[in-house]
């Protein structure tokens, strides 16, 4: 009974821990990381066919962005997640493959002229489709038997639609012990998605830290805020650019938008346009709209019990095609567009940014966290130009961020979430926070809390039955960031490698097979070596 942690450790994104238990490999969640790496994250010990199932707590990229690559190296088993989570993986999946695809394509124009090594996607489409057929959709509170003497049950964490703390209850030896994954830990009083829900009781907690060293601003008037930015913006002649997470942050602008256009809180520019350009950010809002029973909460489902779209409105438009998104920089007159990806690191976002950031009448609005190293992170953080497209752009719009809106709890929420536990756990295990951030929490909850708390890193790994730590993780800085990019650019032999190791598996998994079939598998690999000696 062990767990290893490997990414989210001492960082914001990646999540991805591996769980030894009943004889059975498994994972909670396998994400992808998201701007700027701090430490060299540690693989999984185990080969992609070797795990049995996943379980993952939500469909963010940084949760489950991984999972087609962790397919195409031979992984077969089943993907454990809410119903919601299915859904909005089915897009979000298909939509990552697609930017793998077209930003290596992108990367090889360009290193073709620079006589650069070709650098294959991570993973593509038909990596993604074969992911997707994977998942085992269960609904919140439901307890499910994993593997014998495993179970598991999904709790709502409040974050984004369908996303879920996960419990499990683990017997070995006649030992029982539960650990609960936290998952990204919600905000109260969201719009459309119900507030965290509390667990009673755990022996071990892993939880997110993201917020851990500070607090929100409290109650803001979203509403009002979004409206004086919007007014002072259409009333200057310019445009409100919204970087914006497809899923999730598009559809509670969509909400706030439709509430200010309910009221007529703009004044002098009546019906006004607002642009959704993210052909995933549309599936994404049909999905909210299937699954609102059992994952809205009560404001949104009077509004629908009322026959109101609460995620629509007069002079919202959406954008699919390409020539759509361009034909948006064309419209002279001021409005709101909402555009991905929230950080900016790719997507329509930045053909929007090119138009709209020289201008000193549009206003470029962050409204949700900025991971270092991303674009979204360096306007932010006050630069005076940056590079689109190769091309240098001022940055003369006005740069704004509104306030407190965040998917995830403040410090204060992430302890409500930690002392609803009726008794204290074993040990409180920190993830998903920048490095200081989750040093602070860590040193918070146990001096000032009375929690027996780690921060671990890349790598480390705990013995459950005896709650000690069996090995120290990698505490290895990655400097700079290009070496990171250097090293990825030969990824086409490393997923050859993959490949031998993909096959070996194989290879052990058909031992006792038929001695038939086995000699035509015997022959298949030696053409096929026969053929490469050569």
């Amino acid at each position: 009974m062990k767990l290893t942690f490997l990414g989210a450790s001492h960082e914001v994104t990646g999540s991805c821990y591996y769980l030894e238990a009943c004889g059975k490999s498994i994972l909670i969640d396998c994400g992808m990381e998201q701007g700027k790496d701090t430490y060299e994250n540690q693989e999984i010990p185990v080969l992609s066919a070797d795990i049995d199932t996943v379980l993952l707590t939500h469909a963010h990229m940084d949760h489950s962005g991984k999972l087609p690559l962790l397919v195409n190296e031979g992984f077969r088993g089943d993907i454990h997640a809410t119903s919601a989570t299915s859904a909005l993986c089915n897009i979000m999946l298909r939509d990552s493959a697609h930017i793998q695809l077209a930003e290596a394509e992108w990367k090889n124009r360009k290193g073709k002229r620079s006589g650069d090594k070709s650098e294959a996607p991570l993973y593509d489409m038909e990596d993604a489709l074969a992911t997707i057929r994977k998942f085992v959709s269960h609904e919140y509170g439901q307890t499910f038997q994993l593997f014998e003497g495993i179970q598991v049950r999904f709790t709502d964490v409040g974050h984004l639609l369908g996303s879920a703390s996960i419990e499990i209850w683990i017997t070995e030896g006649g030992v029982t012990k539960k650990i609960v994954f936290s998952g990204d830990i919600g905000n109260l009083n969201q719009p459309l998605i119900n507030d965290p829900q509390y667990i009673a009781e755990a022996d071990y907690v892993v939880m997110e830290s993201t917020y851990g060293d500070r607090n929100h601003e409290a109650s803001p008037d979203y509403i009002a805020e979004l409206t004086q930015i919007i007014q002072s913006t259409f009333d200057r002649g310019g445009n409100v650019v919204i970087p914006s997470f497809a899923v999730g942050r598009t559809q509670v602008l969509l909400y706030y938008i439709r509430k200010i256009k309910d009221d007529k809180r703009i004044k002098g520019h009546n019906n006004f346009k607002v642009y959704v350009d993210s052909p995933l950010a549309v599936e994404a809002t049909q999905i909210f709209h299937d699954y609102m029973t059992g994952y809205f909460d009560q404001d949104a489902m009077d509004l629908v019990n009322k026959g109101i779209n609460p995620l629509s409105f007069p002079g919202l438009s959406t954008s699919i095609t390409s020539d759509e998104s361009k034909a948006i920089n064309f419209d002279e007159e001021p409005k709101v567009i909402i555009s991905a990806a929230g950080m900016c690191d790719a997507g329509r976002i930045r053909h929007h940014l090119k138009h709209n950031l020289w201008r000193e009448d549009s206003t470029i609005l962050f409204v949700g966290h900025q991971s270092v190293g991303t674009l979204g992170r360096i306007i932010l953080d006050g630069a005076q130009e940056v590079k689109l497209f190769g091309e240098t752009i001022q940055v003369k719009a006005k740069i704004m961020q509104l306030s407190g809106v965040s998917g995830h709890a403040d410090k204060d929420g992430l302890i409500r979430w930690l002392t609803g536990f009726e008794k204290k756990p074993e040990r409180v295990f920190v993830t998903h926070g920048d490095d200081q951030v989750c040093e602070l929490f860590t040193e918070y909850i146990s001096k000032e809390l009375g929690y027996h708390a780690a921060a671990p890193y890349s790598g480390e790994t705990y013995d459950l039955l005896t709650n000690e730590c069996v090995k120290e993780g990698s505490k290895i800085p990655i400097e700079p960031r290009e070496m990171v990019t250097a090293a990825k650019v030969d990824n086409v032999f490393e997923r050859l490698v993959q490949a031998g190791k993909r096959l070996a598996a194989v290879i052990q998994h058909n031992k006792g097979g038929a001695n038939k079939d086995l000699a035509r598998f015997t022959s298949q690999i030696n053409s096929l070596s026969d053929k490469w000696e050569r």
